[in-house]
């Protein structure tokens, strides 16, 4: 791969790198994509179609089965009757699949009126839930304590409308209740409302042109077991993928074994960048060929960042790479 946009490519990035220092390429690292057989299962992560009945874990259970892991864990919790986009972390992948779940999510479905609304009140009501926060309390049937809480709607447009049926797309907050959105409208209108049917069809970056059935899964493991390893790649992406929208910051070759040892993030180990941030902000630091190195919470601005000559840019929240997949380059200065 040549250039750092090429190298990341496959991610869809939506900003290209900017490189802001030199460094000696030493030879280390695979790209994610070239990854063999069962490692690249196991830093993996399905973009499952959760079918309606069962419940997230029972899911995240029957991956882990299939494909004969260790530990499997999902995205975001689907209630038992909603279908779509379930992300389910596999191996390694497991703890990385926490930045899915606090991240923003989309759903189509149906809210069904109880009784009849011209279209100027309805366009009226839902006018007050288009964008912004609105408060909400967890229904009963709900896995979080019921306390008043607000959440933000990110966009709310009804598709069509047939009777008292509405066809609806929403783009939220993570955590927020669509059941009891239906229930309010239905509520500020006086007919009552209820919701009929939900898919989630984005969760994070991942949405429905990714996403796998069981049985296209079933058959990619069994292809793989009789030797065909391309076939898990076109049902399985790399876990680099869940860090396709943050910011982020790639490290020298020869930083990288000291940040899986511990050491923190200093200046003279930033290669490139690629988005924006500000202090507080959580970062992905990645390696030239693009493989997950950590996860950092900035201490600064990426622009205090492009001043500096040195000094800490972040505190390391999670590693991720193995530690002797990079040269320890201060034993060999040692040596």
């Amino acid at each position: 791969m040549g250039s750092l946009d090429e190298a990341f490519k496959w991610m869809g990035l939506r900003e290209g790198f900017r490189v802001i220092d030199e460094d000696v390429d030493l030879g280390a690292g695979i790209h994610p994509l070239e990854r063999s057989g069962r490692e690249y299962i196991s830093k993996g992560v399905v973009n499952l179609d959760k079918p309606r009945g069962p419940t997230s874990h029972q899911v995240a259970t029957w991956v882990r089965r299939l494909l004969e892991v260790g530990k499997t864990g999902h995205g975001g919790t689907l209630d038992p009757a909603v279908s779509g986009v379930l992300p389910i972390g596999i191996e390694k992948a497991t703890p990385a699949i926490r930045y899915v779940v606090g991240s923003a999510k989309e759903y189509v479905g149906i809210i069904k009126l109880h009784g009849d609304v011209d279209d100027e009140e309805l366009d009226h009501v839902l006018t007050m839930f288009r964008k912004g926060r609105i408060y909400q309390k967890p229904p009963f049937r709900s896995s979080v304590r019921r306390k008043l809480r607000t959440r933000e709607i990110y966009s709310f447009e009804v598709l069509e409308r047939e009777g008292r049926d509405l066809l609806f797309r929403i783009r939220c907050e993570s955590g927020f209740y669509v059941r009891k959105l239906a229930h309010d409208i239905g509520l500020i209108l006086g007919v009552g409302a209820h919701l009929d049917e939900l898919r989630r069809t984005a969760a994070g970056p991942f949405d429905e042109s990714t996403i796998v059935s069981f049985y296209e899964l079933y058959a990619a493991y069994k292809l793989f077991r009789e030797g065909v390893e391309k076939a898990v790649k076109k049902t399985i992406l790399p876990y680099e993928y869940i860090f396709r929208d943050y910011p982020k910051i790639v490290v020298k070759d020869s930083a990288v074994a000291s940040i899986a040892y511990g050491a923190q993030l200093k200046r003279p180990g930033v290669y490139a960048v690629s988005g924006s941030f500000k202090a507080g902000d959580i970062v992905a630091l990645f390696t030239k060929k693009s493989e997950l190195v950590a996860t950092i919470r900035a201490l600064v601005s990426l622009d205090e960042l492009l001043g500096m000559e040195r000094g800490q840019v972040g505190e390391t929240e999670r590693v991720f790479i193995e530690r002797d997949l990079y040269p320890r380059m201060w034993i060999r200065r040692e040596g």
